[in-house]
């Protein structure tokens, strides 16, 4: 009798025990499947044309709430398109925009990659990135990784020389050129924001064009600084107000500016050439009476640039190195 006694304590001291230790268990694995959560990539809005390439099945016309996979190849005819990833992940598409997409890992160690070819691209990113995320943009000249911010990318072609412009509107970018061959430079530039850069290469070389100087909104689509106007009314910070952002609509019904945009396209360019040991180690395009850019990389770990960078560029100039 004693002995039923002491097992009946044991087993109604034990039950809770191992109840507890199960609910720990289905616990545990409920947290590590939601902060694990396999990553959604869909499309979030659409209007206009846009076709989804796709291994294995070819072209399909997209469609709101379309869930894309790693590697699909996205191309923006007439119309736009935003994209959605991991629920705090926006990528704005504008027209005439090609890109392919690579996301792995979980919404824990994201990793995220778009291969920029043509067209632009504002990025959202709402939430800080984990220590073992990352997400990164290239183009065929350019590198941007960032942890968390809001940024335009734009690259395109004009005569032949592909540029690559990019517009940091909170936040910070960290940028480094992509050389002809492949490869990255060492070097990085951090873009802050309400900076950008503008980056080009003309299959000599591969530099930038102007350093970080200030957002030059008046070059920007109505369609981003909309999307800037609905970013600020919902809370976010990117040091204008909604009645600075307003100044830029409607650009092509101002006359001033209409004004300067012409002077703009009648400019007269030169051509600045950079020498290296009787070699051409970079050209920059410079509208006349404006100032031609140092290098940021240098030929040679000693020496410098025999040129007074202050001086205006009134025609087609060879800067040599010294």
């Amino acid at each position: 009798m004693e002995n039923q006694k002491k097992s009946k304590k044991f087993l109604f001291i034990l039950i809770p025990v191992i109840i507890a230790v199960v609910v720990a268990v289905v616990l545990f694995f409920i947290s590590r499947d939601k902060n694990d959560a396999y990553r959604i990539i869909k499309v979030y809005e659409l209007e206009g044309d846009v076709i989804v390439t796709r291994d294995g099945i070819g072209e399909m016309e997209a469609y709101p709430n379309m869930v894309l996979e790693s590697g699909d190849y996205i191309s923006v005819g007439t119309g736009s398109m935003t994209l959605k990833l991991d629920d705090d992940k926006y990528v704005y598409v504008e027209e005439n925009t090609s890109f392919s997409l690579v996301a792995t890992g979980s919404s824990s160690n994201s990793k995220t990659t778009i291969e920029l070819e043509e067209g632009a691209i504002t990025n959202e990113i709402q939430n800080p990135l984990s220590k073992d995320s990352s997400y990164e943009i290239n183009t065929p000249n350019s590198n941007m990784a960032v942890r968390g911010t809001i940024f335009r990318v734009h690259t395109y072609v004009l005569d032949g020389v592909r540029y690559t412009k990019v517009s940091v509107f909170e936040g910070k970018v960290a940028s480094r050129l992509i050389y002809e061959d492949g490869t990255m430079s060492e070097e990085t530039v951090l873009i802050e924001n309400g900076k950008e850069v503008i980056i080009y290469n003309d299959s000599k070389t591969t530099d930038y064009l102007e350093g970080p100087r200030d957002i030059d909104y008046y070059d920007l689509p109505d369609q981003v600084i909309l999307l800037l106007i609905d970013m600020v009314e919902a809370g976010t910070d990117i040091g204008m107000t909604v009645d600075e952002l307003e100044v830029y609509l409607d650009k092509a019904e101002d006359d001033d500016i209409e004004e300067v945009t012409t002077e703009e396209n009648e400019a007269v360019t030169y051509q600045v050439t950079f020498m290296y040991n009787g070699a051409v180690f970079g050209t920059q395009a410079v509208a006349e009476g404006e100032c031609a850019m140092k290098p940021i990389l240098m030929p040679a770990a000693s020496g410098s640039w025999d040129f007074d960078f202050d001086t205006p560029i009134n025609e087609d100039t060879t800067i040599e190195w010294r």
